[in-house]
């Protein structure tokens, strides 16, 4: 079992002050691994006459932006059947895993993994193709018993561990019957099945619903400028989706359904006129755009929220590849994502598959699928490997992980983070990338937490290795105390007066 650590209570903050107790840490040589230290008995202290460190980081917390909705990853078919397998043949293992990965209790040494994407229907990550409307006809046999049993269980599991889990569902393709291919592999939506289509994400929604899973978000196409005949895939043009999405936005609506977000794009950052094309056709219908690091660059989602400052920001998909270096990988996703992404609006950072074996697979057999380098390729990484009765955490669960616990609520039930202002200046200001977070408090009189996600990737000195902490002040409210940020990965917080 892993270890529970009690972070500070807010009576005890409300006598010291404001201070630095609670400290996670992962460094570029894994000599630690979303470690938790507690600063007892000796917490930094924010107070005046501090010394200017070689980097200074300003909290500016009156700027407020966008609330989190979470951290997280896709749970696709192939991710349930591994885990399912896991939890038959090494039940309590298991449970250890989801709990690691999903309770986002105060307290616990866990990512607190609070959003998850799923999909409506086979992806290039199942064992085979399949819709939730395969037999075409009336809308009545529209039916989810094609899918496999143990990806309702495994949502069943991680909804247990963690109640609030937003879901978000999309579709690799429409019913191939629907399509002009013919099949779920590649093709487009003809004109005349605008209609059914909207029938059949409404009718997905709806099922979850009745399996006691309320849908946060709806995505109308899971990339849908990519249509590829090896796996489940579509092309659907931004006025295709403008259109269904009008239609869509009414029958949930008079559905009971109102609640549910739809998103306008899920695709990479290269083409955010997609996006913007959506809104400009029906705003009204979407409630904004999402994106995945494929290609292009993370700045896209801040020219999407220029154009439409109101509409919301998601990064939804990004996958590791098996066999790449592993700090590497740790400084690109913190770079590009885990800090990167929030600093341009978006309120969720989630990764491709939760969980995949070494190989990067199960996906769909043989040569069946060019997805992740084919069958020739080197793979693509889960956020979890399970191999037989054992799993472990890669460097995408630790760079999900650090951000995470800087959102999450301090109280059960309580408001989520939301990011607020931060700068770094110094003469090592370049060494230092930093995110800020502020979390509200049930209890308009308890004092608020604030959080900082920081990358040290100070590594190289004239173009040789040498990884160098950084010693570092932070201001915030006119007080400053002195950090020094090891090479790799720092989130840790403190409490200020409302």
């Amino acid at each position: 079992m892993r270890s529970t650590f009690i972070f500070l209570t807010t009576t005890f903050i409300l006598v010291s002050g404001q201070q630095i107790w609670d400290v996670f840490t992962t460094t570029w040589d894994r000599s630690s691994l979303f470690t938790y230290k507690n600063l007892s008995p000796n917490p930094i202290n924010f107070q005046s006459g501090v010394t200017a460190g070689d980097a200074v980081i300003d909290i500016n917390a009156s700027n407020v932006y966008q609330t989190m909705d979470g951290f997280g990853a896709t749970l696709t078919d192939s991710s349930a059947k591994l885990m399912y397998n896991l939890k038959t043949s090494a039940w309590q293992s298991y449970w250890d895993l989801l709990g690691y990965l999903f309770d986002i209790t105060d307290g616990k040494q866990s990512a607190g993994f609070s959003t998850l994407r799923v999909p409506i229907g086979a992806s290039d990550f199942s064992d085979t193709v399949y819709s939730w409307w395969d037999a075409g006809g009336s809308i009545d046999q529209f039916s989810t018993s094609s899918v496999p049993s143990y990806v309702w269980e495994v949502l069943a599991d991680i909804k247990s561990v963690q109640p609030s889990i937003k879901l978000f569902v999309l579709p690799w393709s429409a019913p191939g019957w629907m399509k002009d291919s013919g099949t779920m592999k590649g093709g487009s939506l003809p004109t005349w099945y605008y209609t059914s289509y909207s029938q059949y994400l409404w009718k997905a929604v709806q099922a979850f619903k009745d399996k006691g899973y309320n849908v946060y978000a709806l995505s109308l196409q899971n990339e849908p400028l990519n249509s590829d005949g090896t796996y489940p895939s579509a092309y659907i043009p931004s006025a295709v989706v403008a259109s269904i999405g009008k239609d869509l936005r009414t029958i949930l609506n008079n559905n009971g359904l109102s609640s549910v977000k739809l998103i306008g794009y899920e695709h990479n950052w290269d083409n955010v006129s997609y996006p913007i094309d959506v809104m400009s056709k029906a705003g009204s219908s979407f409630v904004g755009a999402s994106f995945h690091c494929y290609a292009g660059g993370v700045g896209a989602q801040s020219t999407f929220h220029g154009a439409y400052p109101n509409a919301e920001v998601y990064f939804t998909e990004c996958s590791g590849t098996l066999g790449t270096d592993w700090w590497s990988d740790i400084k690109w996703d913190m770079d590009n994502l885990i800090i990167g992404a929030p600093q341009n609006w978006a309120r969720t950072v989630m990764t491709w598959a939760l969980a995949l074996d070494s190989s990067g697979n199960p996906k769909l057999p043989g040569k069946r699928t060019d997805s992740c380098g084919g069958s020739t390729g080197p793979g693509c990484r889960g956020v979890v490997t399970i191999s037989g009765n054992s799993w472990s955490v890669n460097q995408e669960f630790y760079a999900l992980a650090q951000g995470s616990r800087a959102i999450l609520p301090k109280d059960a039930g309580g408001p989520w983070g939301q990011r607020i202002g931060s700068s770094v200046s110094g003469s090592l200001s370049w060494a230092l990338r930093v995110n800020a977070f502020v979390t509200k408090r049930n209890n308009s009189t308890d004092w608020l937490r604030y959080s900082i996600v920081v990358l040290n990737w100070d590594d190289t000195s004239g173009g040789s290795w040498n990884p160098q902490p950084v010693k570092a002040t932070i201001n915030f409210k006119g007080l400053t105390a002195a950090y020094t940020f090891p090479v790799g990965v720092t989130t840790l917080w403190w409490y200020g007066a409302p």
